[in-house]
């Protein structure tokens, strides 16, 4: 039980702080709207910014989970039909699962006042993707899929588009799924370029 309410103090302290910021989110409004009281969050947290860090946490377990890690690498794709697949894959479930929305929301607003924010926004929004995309651009080009190029150049030229367009997807909810075929057209017309 203690579990289960320590998770719904974390799930509606993500949706607090993606629309009203850290500092716009207090500990009274954020145990009235669990039907706590404030002592009955800090059973489970001791402060606010307890709270904030075991958010940040769950964040990177969630993304780990989802996207991959540096212990659970994605596969290298076996054709260039399965790289937009994969990157398709990423996308939608990118912009339409509401945890990562949220998360990404917060890390916009975040990133300026918190270091850590700031370090996983890096991370999240351009050298984790940059990394994960070069090394799987690098295994592409050993089986003879791409041809042969600086695979960190490639990672960057394909993923900060479509970073973008993730990101328009947040501010133009109303434009997602325009975004979504603006992506996949990139997708294989990078593919048109640097496919073998």
């Amino acid at each position: 039980m203690a579990n289960d309410t320590k998770e719904r103090i974390l799930d509606a302290a993500l949706e607090m702080f993606s629309q009203n910021g850290y500092a716009g989110t207090n500990i009274r409004e954020l145990s009235a709207s669990l039907g706590l009281v404030k002592s009955g969050v800090y059973k489970h947290f001791e402060s606010k910014e307890a709270i904030w860090n075991a958010l940040l946490d769950r964040m990177i377990a969630y993304y780990a989970e989802h996207f991959g890690s540096a212990e659970h690498l994605l596969p290298v794709p076996e054709s260039l039909e399965e790289l937009t697949q994969m990157t398709m894959k990423m996308v939608n479930f990118t912009v339409h699962d509401e945890r990562i929305i949220m998360t990404r929301k917060v890390l916009t607003l975040e990133q300026y006042r918190d270091q850590r924010a700031c370090k996983l926004a890096t991370k999240h929004f351009l050298t984790g993707l940059t990394d994960m995309f070069t090394r799987i651009f690098a295994g592409m080009m050993d089986k003879g899929l791409l041809r042969k190029d600086d695979p960190e150049m490639l990672a960057f030229a394909y993923t900060a588009p479509i970073s973008a367009l993730i990101h328009l997807c947040d501010r133009e909810p109303e434009k997602t799924e325009e975004a979504i075929r603006q992506i996949e057209a990139f997708s294989r017309h990078f593919i048109k370029i640097y496919g073998v």
